[in-house]
């Protein structure tokens, strides 16, 4: 008998240039067309001004110009995320990490689920009060080695950091950023709501937390479950035998670290730090980490540039995430896909329009991950179609910002995402497999508190 084929799973890259081509056939099946945008510090779109537009014609070269041009738009992330497998690779080197995963796993015994609980939720606070988005790449190393101490696998050390951090984000009590954008743009106080919000990120931990651990349990009980396969993590599994001693100067290599991301979080709340100053900071993190663990400039170079050079793949699909992105926005369709969706959509009742701009915003996140970028382009939408439908503004912040971080797990056009999962170590196809269950449940949530929201009239209180 002639043997089944085995199914092979495409690889990221080809995911992404799948989308590409996809997007560039849109190109000439979409018509083009655009709002018109307020001047001032938020370019917004002025409803009702949509116009068809004459697009230039994109060839078969313009395909493939997207992919620099998303490079190149995308090029301090990626920068970052080179400069952080850099900087990590110089704090490993002396054997660092190694030597706190033998303290962990000695720590940590019998009380595992406690301590993913509080991991996860304690990250889920700081994105809830704030700390933007792109902070979270900061801490997945940490993921990875909790999850190497508790011999789990990358997924369990990606999702226990990312997606507790993202509950915080999806529920967004005071995130001065996205959330501040679309309560602006609302005309609603800044943090109005919160108390709501703050049940919506219970909600969300509860779910998340959960669904981490039942994971963690099921490949603890049998590690042939692991989505990673044999090979747990992206380098070859340590062996306990293997971890030195924890010494003093290892010590101080991760209470220099926790101060270099300390820093970095009081700026970001104190003076909006982003991802060019979070790459400064690992820049000053693996000096710094090289002259405490004595290392010559030259092991200092090579460390960092072996680091750099195993992340490359992650940070290349960066770029070409956000070539989607760039064609649409050359091809002049992205403007057309949301206004042909918000004009049936006013024909809509109370509850079942409230759920269709939550659901809207779900499908237009997979496309626009940029969270204050999105509110830009759908709250001044959304703010009188509240109004024509019934339905408070305050409601329509929140079916945009539940909208806006349930596809955030998923989309691959989504520059975090891709740099986690790239440190991470985490292949984007197994990756989905793991994660599509949470994004239902988290779909489920936030219907029910849309709904809610509805029935009690959810205003700016």
């Amino acid at each position: 008998m002639e043997k089944r084929r085995k199914i092979v799973m495409p690889d990221a890259m080809v995911i992404l240039f799948a989308l590409l081509l996809l997007a560039w056939i849109c190109s000439f099946i979409i018509p083009s067309g655009q709002f018109e945008r307020s001047d001032g510090d938020i370019e917004m779109v002025i409803p009702g001004s949509f116009t068809p537009t004459e697009a230039p014609a994109l060839g078969f070269l313009d395909l493939f110009l997207a992919i620099q041009q998303g490079l190149i738009a995308s090029s301090n992330l990626i920068f970052l995320v080179l400069i952080m497998g850099g900087a990590i690779a110089v704090i490993e080197q002396p054997g660092t990490i190694n030597a706190g995963v033998k303290v962990l796993v000695d720590k940590t015994r019998h009380r595992k689920y406690v301590l993913i609980a509080s991991v996860s939720l304690l990250f889920g606070i700081i994105s809830a009060v704030g700390v933007g988005s792109n902070a979270v790449i900061a801490f997945i190393p940490l993921g990875i080695i909790l999850a190497r101490a508790l011999k789990l696998d990358a997924i369990a050390g990606v999702s226990i950091i990312y997606l507790g951090y993202f509950s915080g984000s999806a529920a967004a009590v005071f995130d001065p950023i996205t959330l501040g954008v679309a309560q602006e743009i609302a005309g609603l106080p800044l943090f109005s709501g919160a108390l709501f919000r703050v049940f919506i990120f219970v909600a969300l931990s509860i779910v998340t937390i959960l669904f981490v651990i039942r994971y963690v349990k099921r490949i603890s009980d049998d590690p042939g479950q692991s989505l990673m396969g044999e090979q747990k993590f992206a380098d070859k599994d340590m062996k306990e035998e293997d971890m030195g001693a924890f010494t003093t100067a290892h010590k101080i290599l991760i209470l220099y670290f926790f101060l270099c991301i300390g820093t970095f979080v009081y700026g970001s709340l104190t003076w909006g730090w982003g991802i060019n100053e979070l790459a400064a900071i690992f820049l000053i993190n693996a000096i710094g980490s090289a002259l405490i663990s004595r290392q010559s400039p030259n092991q200092f170079v090579r460390s960092f540039m072996g680091g750099a050079k195993n992340i490359l793949y992650g940070a290349l699909i960066i770029g070409i995430a956000r070539a989607v992105v760039v064609l649409m926005e050359n091809a002049f369709i992205l403007d057309t896909v949301v206004n042909a969706i918000f004009i049936p959509m006013s024909e809509l009742g109370t509850i079942m329009g409230a759920l269709a701009m939550f659901f809207f915003n779900i499908f237009f996140n997979i496309l626009v991950p940029s969270g204050s970028g999105q509110a830009a382009v759908v709250m001044p939408m959304m703010t009188p179609l509240a109004d024509m439908l019934g339905v408070t503004r305050q409601t329509a912040v929140i079916a945009f910002k539940l909208g806006d971080g349930i596809t955030n797990m998923v989309t691959p056009i989504s520059g975090v995402l891709m740099a986690v999962l790239a440190i991470g170590g985490v292949p984007f196809t197994r990756w989905i497999r793991f994660v599509m269950p949470l994004v239902f449940y988290w779909t489920v949530v936030g219907m029910l508190f849309v709904i809610l929201a509805v029935f009690i009239d959810y205003g700016p209180f």
